[in-house]
């Protein structure tokens, strides 16, 4: 509920600051007195736009600050998600408004965006205009009409919860179909790249053997002399190098006997001959091993030369790289393969979710329907008192082809005034004064069932009068017993309903003329319901009247 309002220098205010009580409370005041001014910044601080022409003239900064009590609003989550800090007893909105036009927004002392303002005040407070009668023709609002009736909250969510799988489920068959009839126009073409990479019948490391062998074949001759020449060195017959070592470890083992050293020396240098003798074997088998083969050469070049080809072609720099691109064609073709297998399982998860969905959605239409049933007894009841005896009212539910996040029905709520009128849309057949009646039975009737903010009808009461207007206050006043109802109006039957009056009035000073509000209680306000009746001469008959009127309140 709204606690208190404060306003500073907006438009005619300089300054206000009112509480307001539980319950139904009516505002009234003289036409142009200010009570719309007061609506304005209760609106601004509710999340709606302005400008520097808000401001009183001559100030540089407007504030204006609301405080409500949010403790039956559940509200909890949405503080937690804006990362806001959470007070369910006093919950502060705050707007500021600057000359240069700029304005900010404060939740509990915390800057917030102006759409997240608008989001909070939109589960606060419900200003009930004659705009806001316009919703009664809107099929969407009809069925949240239903469906608080229906109290269908819970199931609304499980509901919701299938359809957005089932919505997700459809979204990514309808990709994968997609990707398949793409991948469908690739198939050759990766068949065909596929196809000469296999061919080519890449094997690790091999491009670096292939590599060495082409430098010793194109070097075989340098190589095989290189080795001859080796092998003379080592095992000529005369000047080799093992004829020499021969020589010197005979020559050493010569001194053994009387000379110690000696031995050291003769395992060193039959290590040295053990050693070139192997060395001498290899490089003779090498030389032999070794010849030029045009055959082998050409063969590895041609090898070499597909190689580079194909890493050319893919764009990469090394055979493991060319082997990765071959095995990324098999996954995609393996992938392709696949598609009409995943297609036909995806297919079979979308029709289980779309049962699932429209089991629920029957489930919905059945208490739907229970619903409707009771909005029109009720609201029959509850309207043809308001100046509409003949009233015809019907609830019409249309299936739809497919469904939708709020279910598969379609809400049409039918009207007639007269007992022979065609029964048709609201929006097409009732008058602006008939909707607002309807209206203002569709908000008490719902007011049991759900949570209702706080509601302000703003001058709903238009063109009615007597009789209707006493029923009508007894609707806000039956409507405030579950929630806190502001009414604004010109009507003395329904201002002497309220269980708190306010009364908006004009002072005039030397330099402005001030918008001003405050709480009427006693013969204040017997007066200001004898104004109301009479006008600006207050007789005795409207004083014994607005008593009368008190009186039965």
């Amino acid at each position: 509920m709204l606690k208190s309002l404060f306003i500073q220098n907006f438009v005619l205010i300089d300054h206000l600051d009112i509480h307001f009580d539980e319950g139904f409370s009516v505002i009234t005041g003289e036409t142009g007195a200010g009570k719309s001014i007061i609506l304005g910044a209760l609106s601004l601080v509710l999340g709606q736009r302005a400008d520097a022409k808000s401001l009183k003239r001559g100030a540089d900064k407007c504030v204006i600050e609301a405080v409500f009590d949010i403790s039956r609003y559940a509200l909890e989550p949405f503080f937690a998600s804006h990362d806001l800090e959470y007070d369910a007893g006093s919950c502060i909105l705050r707007r500021e408004l600057f000359a240069s036009g700029k304005s900010r927004a404060f939740v509990n002392d915390s800057p917030v965006s102006l759409p997240i303002l608008k989001a909070l005040g939109g589960r606060l407070i419900d200003i009930h205009s004659q705009h806001q009668n316009l919703l009664l023709g809107d099929n969407r609002f009809q069925l949240r009409v239903i469906d608080m009736l229906a109290e269908n909250g819970d199931m609304l969510v499980s509901y919701g919860e299938e359809y957005a799988r089932y919505q997700a489920a459809r979204k990514e068959q309808a990709d994968l179909v997609e990707r398949a009839a793409q991948s469908k126009q690739e198939e050759d073409y990766i068949r065909f790249q596929l196809e000469q990479l296999r061919e080519a019948d890449l094997r690790p490391g091999e491009q670096e053997a292939l590599e060495r062998e082409q430098e010793t074949l194109s070097h075989a001759e340098e190589i095989k002399g290189a080795l001859y020449k080796v092998s003379g060195l080592l095992e000529g017959e005369e000047r080799g190098a093992l004829s020499l070592l021969r020589e010197a470890l005979s020559s050493t083992r010569s001194l053994e006997r009387y000379f110690p050293k000696a031995k050291e020396i003769v395992e060193r240098l039959h290590s040295a001959y053990v050693d070139l003798g192997d060395l001498a074997s290899e490089a003779e088998t090498l030389k032999e091993d070794i010849e030029f083969n045009p055959n082998r050469l050409e063969w590895v070049n041609e090898r070499l030369d597909t190689l580079y080809t194909l890493q050319q072609k893919h764009r990469v720099d090394t055979l493991d790289a060319l082997i990765a691109v071959r095995e990324s064609y098999e996954e995609r073709l393996r992938a392709i393969e696949s598609f009409d297998e995943r297609i036909a399982e995806g297919e079979k998860r979308v029709a289980a979710l779309y049962e699932s969905v429209c089991r629920q959605a029957l489930v919905l239409r059945e208490r739907r329907a229970r619903a409707a049933d009771v909005l029109v007894a009720r609201l029959v009841a509850l309207a043809s008192p308001l100046g509409m005896p003949n009233i015809r009212f019907q609830v019409e539910s249309v299936p739809r082809k497919e469904p939708e996040s709020d279910g598969m029905d379609d809400i049409c709520f039918l009207f007639s005034a007269n007992k022979s009128a065609e029964l048709r849309p609201v929006a097409q057949i009732a008058s602006g004064g008939e909707i607002a009646r309807l209206m203002l039975c569709i908000k008490a009737l719902i007011a049991g069932f759900t949570a209702l903010p706080t509601i302000i009808f703003d001058e709903v009461d238009t063109g009615v009068s007597g009789d209707i207007a006493d029923k009508m206050g007894e609707i806000m006043r039956e409507l405030g017993r579950k929630m806190q109802v502001l009414v604004i109006t010109h009507l003395p039957q329904i201002a002497a309903k309220g269980t708190a009056h306010y009364f908006v009035y004009k002072q005039e000073t030397d330099e402005h003329t001030l918008t001003r509000i405050r709480h009427l209680g006693g013969e204040e306000r017997v007066n200001e319901i004898a104004r109301m009746l009479s006008g600006a001469s207050v007789t005795e008959a409207s004083l014994a009247n607005a008593r009368e009127l008190l009186g039965a309140r």
